[in-house]
């Protein structure tokens, strides 16, 4: 069934999910996007309690990124470098290496709040420059063999584990 999308939502309105990852990464958060009918942009409600993130460092080899603070003090770590940032500040991170790579910490003594908003290309490589991994990801759900549950390719990996372009082919 379709879900109907609206033009006006209120972050109040919002399902909101909590999550934690080992010591460092924590958030209150959610997507929403699709709820206003979006199809090339996603928009994130994030809430990340102090002295968490709320992901690994890394870097988007096709989407741009933008995050505007609505409300607590934090760090934006960008490349190699840290930026000190609080409410009203907006935040880029544009398609690169890892020189573009970011992270959003929440170095304040109350939640960092923010969105986050980002094109959303059909196919994406992600790199994690502090644990050398990387992601490629599709954003274009697939129907299934039985023609049912949409699907979508996703691996991490990382480059050391590199094969072949002929490997394990049929007559190769």
């Amino acid at each position: 069934m379709a879900r109907e999308s609206k033009v006006v939502i209120n972050i109040a309105d919002l399902k909101l999910d909590h999550w934690k990852q080992g010591a460092l990464y924590e958030s209150v958060d959610t997507s929403f996007g699709t709820l206003l009918g979006l199809t090339g942009l996603g928009i994130s409600y994030n809430e990340v309690p102090p002295g968490k993130s709320g992901c690994p460092f890394h870097n988007h080899h096709v989407e741009d990124e933008l995050f505007y603070v609505i409300s607590g003090t934090g760090e934006y770590r960008f490349g190699g470098e840290r930026h000190a940032i609080k409410a009203g500040d907006t935040l880029g991170a544009p398609a690169g290496g890892p020189e573009t790579a970011h992270q959003i910490i929440n170095t304040g003594t109350a939640p960092l709040v923010y969105l986050g908003i980002s094109t959303m290309a059909k196919t994406e490589i992600v790199e994690y420059p502090d644990s050398g991994k990387f992601l490629a990801k599709t954003n274009r759900a697939k129907t299934n063999e039985e023609g049912s549950e949409p699907s979508r390719f996703r691996h991490i990996g990382r480059p050391e584990s590199d094969l072949d372009y002929w490997d394990g082919e049929p007559g190769a």
